[in-house]
């Protein structure tokens, strides 16, 4: 069986997420499916439909989240010290084409979040960003062609 690398912080937030889908949204839809099966007729009956869709949702996704829990890898990023990337770090690169500077920490794929500047250690930029250090260039073809970045800090 393979391991999920995930951060502490990442870890803790999928338990945190399996913990509300256990305690709160579960017996809310539980609930709303017994109102909308109060209603009569369950062939027309819109709001139960859609429960039971909601329901089958939750429950595919309680069951993600305990296996992704008890095969997870926790590593802890606050041991990590210096200049080579790992993961769990936090880099800022400037891309060399457009000078635009971004900042990145390079997670697990359950705890990937592009919005939140958190990418995936599977992703080709995190691949090519792994065991480089400050000043050093990474570079990986994107769906939009070759792409290089140069690394100006690393922190954990």
């Amino acid at each position: 069986m393979d391991k999920f690398p995930l951060t502490k912080e990442g870890f803790l937030a999928l338990e945190q997420e399996l913990k509300n889908l256990k305690g709160v949204e579960r017996p809310n839809i539980i609930a709303a499916i017994s109102e909308a099966r109060a209603q009569g007729d369950l062939s027309e009956n819109a709001e139960y439909s859609a429960a039971k869709e909601k329901q089958s949702f939750i429950e595919g996704r309680i069951q993600e989240l305990e296996v992704v829990i008890s095969r997870a890898q926790v590593i802890d990023t606050s041991a990590n010290k210096g200049d080579i990337i790992r993961f769990g770090a936090k880099v800022l690169v400037v891309d060399e084409d457009t000078d635009k500077e971004s900042k990145y920490q390079i997670v697990g794929d359950y705890e990937a979040d592009i919005n939140k500047n958190k990418i995936s250690v599977s992703s080709p930029l995190a691949r090519a960003l792994i065991g480089k250090e400050v000043g050093d260039t990474a570079e990986y073809t994107a769906p939009g062609g070759k792409k290089s970045f140069e690394i100006l800090e690393i922190s954990y």
